[in-house]
């Protein structure tokens, strides 16, 4: 689901220490680490940028040296997490789940990432262990695939939920990637899960300028996005809620390489988000860095700071 925007692609290593042997994938053969400097990786756009940045003011403030280092996708900085060139990135714990099985067990492995968490973690910690990776607890903050129509349209036919967007029998055009019409969480899902009536798909892209418009203007019906999208309100957009839960627990997870990072120190420090940090607020700073222009490591100094998090 997540995919990277704009980066600055830097895969140069500061911290060698490989981590622990893969050649028996059923035991982790290193314990946990407590390095005093750390490497956070950051996917290069704006959500794995802010959350970067608030995982190094918590440990910096909790003793830890820390670096950010940003690398565009999961194929390059996953490997450099397990080898301990980077030691933790935020990252979504059914998609990360999902990319570790095919990694592990081939591209046409079923999914194993769902919408229920406890499933979702427990077989995204089952495939991550092995690689000498800890998965730290998930908070409140999600980000998942979601749906959105015009606000007037959806005050026109009393739409709150997509199940009353099913039940109305409208015809829906939906603006998105071109793989919406195999994926099970897209059209097919909408159909099956909720009875929409998808007329066509619009390949313009998950949550772009382009779809967004798209909608706004009434050549498309609903558009998909994230829930963490912070611009829909400048585009008259309001989200349907998924009340039949066909989108996966995509909760933000710390992940974490063991043998570097997953002593109590890195997890208390970063612990401190779990209750504090929500999907509406993810989705404020996200408006912060994109709409407003501010830098990702201020509205994070600003959000831990308003929150009591950092001195």
């Amino acid at each position: 689901m997540r995919a990277a925007r704009t980066v600055v692609t830097l895969l140069t290593v500061t911290a060698c220490t490989t981590g622990p042997s893969l050649e028996d994938r059923g035991q982790v053969t290193a314990s946990p680490g407590d390095s005093h400097h750390l490497t956070i990786g950051s996917a290069g756009f704006t959500e794995s940028d802010l959350l970067a940045q608030l995982y190094a003011r918590l440990l910096n403030q909790a003793g830890y040296k820390t670096s950010l280092l940003t690398v565009n996708n999961r194929e390059l900085y996953e490997p450099a997490l397990e080898s301990g060139q980077i030691d933790i990135v935020p990252e979504y714990a059914a998609t990360f789940a999902d990319w570790l099985n095919a990694k592990t067990h081939g591209a046409g492995a079923a999914p194993v990432g769902s919408p229920d968490l406890g499933r979702t973690m427990t077989a995204l910690r089952r495939l991550a262990t092995p690689r000498g990776l800890t998965v730290l607890p998930p908070g409140r903050a999600i980000d998942q695939n979601a749906f959105a129509v015009r606000a007037d349209y959806a005050r026109r036919y009393g739409l709150k939920t997509l199940s009353d967007l099913g039940a109305s029998k409208l015809g829906v055009r939906l603006a998105a990637g071109d793989e919406c019409v195999q994926r099970p969480y897209c059209a097919p899902g909408l159909k099956k899960v909720y009875g929409i009536d998808i007329t066509g798909v619009d390949p313009k892209g998950v949550g772009t300028t382009q779809a967004k418009r798209a909608v706004q203007e009434g050549r498309d019906q609903m558009v998909l996005t994230t829930t963490t999208d912070a611009t829909l309100d400048s585009f008259g957009l309001v989200l349907l809620a998924d009340d039949r839960h066909l989108q996966n627990a995509d909760y933000v997870v710390p992940v974490v390489n063991r043998s570097r990072a997953g002593g109590a120190g890195v997890a208390k420090a970063l612990g401190k988000l779990d209750d504090v940090l929500t999907t509406r607020d993810l989705a404020a700073m996200n408006e912060q860095v994109d709409s407003w222009r501010r830098l990702p490591a201020d509205v994070a100094r600003a959000y831990l700071k308003d929150k009591g998090l950092l001195k």
